[in-house]
Order: structure tokens, then C-alpha cells, then sequence
């Protein structure tokens, strides 16, 4: 196969038309062998693309070594590239989250400013056939339905991965065949991580029973996702016929949701969406034959038994620190504020109160979260030309006292801040020329 990858390549990049002619992509290329052998493809084609390096700074010289190799080739190939350098340890400290996970978030939110910034159209992964079957695998034993069989997309959002195609002895033999230089990860080789400890131990006994494992799952991932789309179409579909929106709450007839089949399932895909897991469902089932008032909570919502009827209801303010708003229209009941959402045709003139907030719809993606601030929060203030400040630094700016900022309220999108509610809006979200649809949230006092 390894002979055959640019063509092959070129066939799966026209047959997928992820940009078009005239657009350019950020590649996403840390110096390891799959990201290497992505960016040879693209030299080899007439793609116009860019190079983006991450050094989280966790591997003293390595890092830095990888970075080099990276910047070398840039330089010799003539192609645009971008770099920086996290101080990833003291972010996940302070987010008090695990080294990997934050190293995620530092690299998706620097690239996607990246690509606004430079007006690229999408930002390019190396992932590839196995690492598609390791996250199946992953997904299947830690339990997350039929969400989970389609693996890794090879589009989200303004996420490619172009290289899905192609399994990781391909790359590693076309990386040999010609000539191309790469870093290895000492990391790649401990089982520290999940990922290392399925790609070590539990692929190759697969593999020792079926050669052919890595290409038939991935043909069959492909069938899950179309078979997912299908299974959401028919949710979405009861979910209508089950589900009335009076005001902020939702009502769901019992009589009518009892005489449905797969009751299990779809009980679980109608309240998963307000933070209810698989393990409630048959406590949720059992609220049927309650008496009215039982109800089961989430950290979000509760489920109450009121006559014929389970109602789904947010959580007070006053016992929650983290909302989840499903859409638009609707109203949101928060201790001392009332926050209202609707979708609107852009105005003419976007009006400049502080207590509005006017979002361009094409950057929002439901569910969103309200959430209280965070120490470590940080976001792009309005006005400020894409610079970044920590919102601890916003409010002593603005002179808040804690008391005050024990009240602010986050508006939070694909975990990006949006809106710091009542204050300012993160530039990254503002109305453009281009905007046709906008989300508007008004933040009203009791």
C-alpha cells in the first residue's frame, strides 16, 4: 500500500472534498511519524496548506528536538508555519486536570485561533486507521452506545482527518520507502496511557486471529456512522412526538412513553441530554408507578412525577453551579438572574447593552453551558484585537469585589468562553458581515 498512499491520498481528498481549490489547510504536525508522512502528502499534491507545531514542553529536549525537525523542514519546503509553547504542567495544575486532557484543550483552542486568525478553512489531523479501531474498542468497553461506534469522524466541525484511511504500517512504510525524517515519542512505548496499554496489548492478540482486523472495522465503522444516523433520526423523532417545552421545563406524557419500544433505550437517549446516565434509566422507569412528587436529579436536572406526567427541570441556581441549555427559545432560572435565549434574524445595528449578548449562530453548537466562573478561566475580551486575558485579571480590572464576582455567570460553547454574562462578550463569538442568524441571550435580574 505504501507505494500507492499519494495516489491513494488524492483519490480519498477528492472523493471527500473536505476545502475547496482556492482554500488552505493548517496541519496540525507534531514530528512523529503519522504527521510527517501527512505533511509529504500534501507537499506531493496541489493542496495549499500550512504547518502547525505544539510544544507542551514534557519531554526537556525531545520536545524542543521535535520542534526543531519540524521548523527545519517548514523552512526547506517553504511553508508557512506557526508554533508556541505551553507551560502545560502549571495549566493542569491549575484547571486540575490531567496532563493529557489539558494538553488537548491547549492545542485545539490554539489551533482553531490559528486558523481564524490566518483565515485557514480547516485544521488537519494525522489520525489514522488504527488509531479509528483503538477508539472503537476504547468506546465499546467503557460503555458509550451506539454514539461511540462511529469512532473518530473524518470531519468535525473544522476538524479533518484525510489520513483515516490509511492504517499505521502503511505510513510507517512509506516513511521508510522514502526517505522521511521523523521524531518517535518515548511516551508512544509506556502504558501509561489507555490508548498505549489497547495499542500494545490488546490489538495484537486480535490481530494474531484476524490479519485483516484493522480494514473490516473500519469498514464496518463506516457503517456504524451511517447506521447512527438513522438511529438519531428516529430519537429525534420520538423525541418530538414525547417531548413539550413550557417554559424552561419539559413534560413527557407517561402513559405515552410507557408504550413505547425499546423503552430502555429510549428513555436513556431522551434524558442523557440532561446529564442522566445509563445506570438511572431504571430508576427513571420506576418514577412511573411513583406517587407524585419522587423525583431522581442529575448535577443538572431533575425528573419529577407530577400527576401523568415526568418533568424535566434545571436544577435552583442556588444548587447548581453548571446549567445545560438544550436550545432555542427558552428561559433559564438562575438564583438572582432570569436568562433568556432566542434565535434571531441579525439586526441591523447590534445594540450595545451590556446585559445582551448577540452570538453568530454558525459558531454555536447545542447543548451550551452556564456555568459560575472558574480560577484558570481565561477568554478573548471583545474590542481587544484576539488577545487573551484570565478573567481574575478582567475583574480587577473592572474593579469587582468578591462578592460581585461570586454572582458572574459564564456562557460556555464547545468549551470555549462566549460571554462573561453581563460584562462582555469573548471576540471569538461576535456578529460579522457574514452573519445571518444570531443567538440572543438577555441576562434580567429577579
Amino acid at each position: 500500500m505504501s507505494s500507492k498512499l499519494p495516489e491513494q491520498f488524492q483519490e480519498n481528498w477528492q472523493k471527500k472534498r473536505f476545502i475547496t481549490d482556492k482554500q488552505t489547510v493548517l496541519l496540525a504536525v507534531s514530528g512523529g511519524i503519522d504527521s510527517m508522512v501527512m505533511a509529504s502528502l500534501f507537499l506531493k499534491s496541489d493542496i495549499k496548506f500550512a504547518i502547525a507545531h505544539c510544544n507542551f514542553q514534557l519531554r526537556d529536549k525531545d520536545a524542543d528536538m521535535d520542534e526543531q525537525l519540524v521548523r527545519e523542514w517548514t523552512i526547506a519546503n517553504k511553508i508557512p508555519f506557526h508554533t508556541i509553547r505551553f507551560d502545560t504542567k502549571k495549566k493542569s495544575e491549575e484547571w486540575n486536570k490531567g496532563t493529557q486532557e489539558t494538553a488537548r484543550i491547549l492545542r485545539y483552542e490554539w489551533l482553531d485561533n490559528v486558523r481564524m486568525e490566518n483565515g485557514y478553512a480547516k485544521i488537519a489531523t494525522a489520525h489514522h486507521a488504527n488509531d479509528n479501531m483503538e477508539t472503537l474498542l476504547m468506546n465499546l468497553f467503557k460503555g458509550t452506545g451506539i454514539a461511540g461506534l462511529h469512532a473518530i469522524p473524518e470531519q468535525n466541525g473544522n476538524i479533518i482527518r484525510p489520513l483515516l484511511f490509511a492504517s499505521r504500517e502503511s505510513l510507517a512504510e512509506y516513511a521508510i520507502a522514502n526517505h522521511i525524517e521523523f521524531r518517535e515519542d518515548s511516551s508512544n512505548a509506556t502504558d501509561v496511557y489507555l490508548r498505549n496499554a489497547v495499542r500494545h496489548h490488546i490489538i495484537p492478540v486480535v490481530k494474531e486471529w484476524f490479519p485483516d482486523a484493522i480494514s473490516r472495522v473500519n469498514e464496518s465503522i463506516q457503517r456504524f456512522s451511517q447506521a447512527e444516523l438513522l438511529y438519531k433520526k428516529a430519537i429525534e423523532e420520538e423525541r418530538k412526538k414525547l417531548l413539550e417545552q413550557r417554559g424552561q421545563d419539559y413534560y413527557i406524557p407517561i402513559l405515552k412513553l410507557q408504550g413505547r419500544q425499546p423503552l430502555e433505550t429510549l428513555c436513556y437517549e431522551l434524558f442523557h441530554p440532561f446529564g442522566f446516565n445509563s445506570s438511572q434509566v431504571p430508576h427513571i422507569i420506576g418514577l412511573f408507578a411513583a406517587e407524585s412528587g419522587h423525583f431522581i436529579a442529575s448535577s443538572t436536572h431533575r425528573i419529577i412525577r407530577n400527576r401523568d406526567f415526568l418533568i424535566v427541570t434545571t436544577i435552583p441556581g442556588d444548587s447548581t453551579d453548571f446549567i445545560t441549555v438544550q436550545g432555542a427559545p427558552g428561559v433559564i432560572d438562575i438564583g438572582k438572574y432570569h436568562f433568556h435565549f432566542s434565535i434571531e434574524k441579525k439586526p441591523e445595528k447590534i445594540p450595545t447593552e451590556s446585559n445582551v449578548a448577540y452570538i453568530d449562530m454558525k459558531r454555536v453548537e447545542f447543548p451550551i453551558i452556564l456555568r459560575k466562573w472558574h480560577t484558570g478561566d481565561y477568554f478573548y475580551p471583545f474590542g481587544m484585537d484576539m488577545k487573551k486575558k484570565k478573567l481574575s485579571r478582567f475583574f480587577i480590572d473592572q474593579k469587582l469585589g468578591l462578592h460581585e464576582k461570586e454572582h458572574i455567570w459564564i456562557l460556555e460553547i464547545q468549551k470555549r468562553i462566549a460571554w462573561v454574562a453581563g460584562m462582555r462578550l469573548d471576540e471569538r463569538f461576535k456578529v460579522k458581515d457574514t452573519t445571518e442568524q444570531v443567538l440572543r441571550i438577555e441576562q434580567k435580574k429577579v
